[in-house]
């Protein structure tokens, strides 16, 4: 992301690892790396892209068919969108990188990667903790009379709130594309115009900058997402307690709902976080881009949204009655 943007000998002496020329031959990968590469997050981003497009396919079809769609069903409709998007441009950019580096290592070409990639992957964050935040403004059994007034109102704010995040995370890629010129502009000046400290110091104020801006995006709806997920836990393991305390002996099937509902919750919280820090390191370019942590990265994000969007077609009654009508069909169509 940050490369060939700074005079050779402001490279040669910062020591940040985050500003590396990837062009260099000596890192490339060798062509056995690069297959098993393709074959694994190829693999990943098609099983994404099938899950996604069958949550964006059922849901579509509910809001034909009955001419309106469910607050969630927007939310799911917004994310399985945004991740097919993302998983596309991953296999696309992961194709290119590989058989052309030449094409896709120029400045254009290289960054338009990038801030597509931005816009797609902050999309998909922010719907995915708006899904967390509904679920826990829904489920949640808080007294709050802020929380109440919430709970009465989450359905109307929801459209708006959906709109405001692709909104902004437009924002956020067109002024990543504005501080890239800046910095190539500024990496334009001469090398004897100024003197090797103040270079050194440049170059790592403006990459510092530049990538505490890059994850401001990160940072927001993965705080969401945490605290939403974190009370939504917290509300209903107080509901099975109090279910417990009421028990008359035998295994209270609401009870086995609840606990479901906390490992699923569970399980995508733990998703989000290591698909967020594996993102923070990608974008932030800590890593060579043909390290095998930088590569490993790579097949953390790819990951992220097929099994988050596998766990969300389990988890969901709508879409886990419309997976088995489906096996049920296909079964049908191949016995014949």
């Amino acid at each position: 992301m940050l490369r060939r943007h700074f005079p050779p000998d402001i490279e040669e002496e910062q020591p940040l690892g985050m500003i590396q020329a990837c062009s260099s031959s000596e890192n490339d990968l060798s062509p056995s790396l690069v297959i098993w590469m393709l074959i694994i997050i190829g693999t990943e981003c098609i099983l994404g892209i099938l899950a996604n497009g069958f949550i964006a396919v059922i849901n579509t079809a509910e809001w034909i068919h009955n001419k309106v769609l469910s607050t969630s069903g927007k939310i799911l409709l917004c994310l399985g969108v945004s991740r097919i998007g993302l998983q596309s441009l991953m296999m696309l950019e992961l194709t290119l990188s590989s058989t052309s580096p030449q094409f896709y290592n120029d400045d254009v070409v290289y960054h338009a990667f990038r801030g597509c990639f931005m816009f797609l992957n902050h999309c998909s964050l922010w719907f995915a903790a708006w899904l967390s935040f509904f679920y826990f403004v829904k489920v949640a059994d808080f007294s709050y009379p802020l929380f109440l007034k919430l709970k009465w109102r989450i359905s109307g704010l929801m459209p708006w709130l959906l709109q405001l995040s692709v909104f902004a995370s437009l924002g956020q890629s067109v002024l990543f594309f504005q501080n890239i010129h800046t910095m190539n502009c500024n990496s334009m000046f001469p090398p004897h115009s100024f003197n090797s400290t103040w270079k050194k110091s440049f170059a790592e104020a403006t990459v510092i900058n530049l990538v505490l801006f890059l994850n401001l995006g990160i940072f927001i709806p993965l705080v969401m997402f945490i605290l939403a997920a974190t009370l939504l836990i917290i509300s209903l393991k107080r509901h099975i307690l109090h279910m417990k305390s009421n028990a008359t002996g035998s295994r209270d099937p609401s009870m086995e709902a609840h606990l479901g509902a906390i490992r699923a919750i569970s399980y995508f919280l733990i998703l989000y976080i290591v698909k967020v820090l594996a993102l923070f390191l990608y974008m932030s370019n800590f890593f060579d881009i043909n390290s095998p942590l930088n590569i490993l990265c790579k097949i953390i994000m790819a990951a992220y949204p097929a099994g988050h969007s596998i766990l969300l077609i389990q988890d969901n009654p709508g879409l886990k009655r419309a997976w088995k009508r489906l096996q049920a069909q296909v079964h049908l169509y191949f016995k014949k």
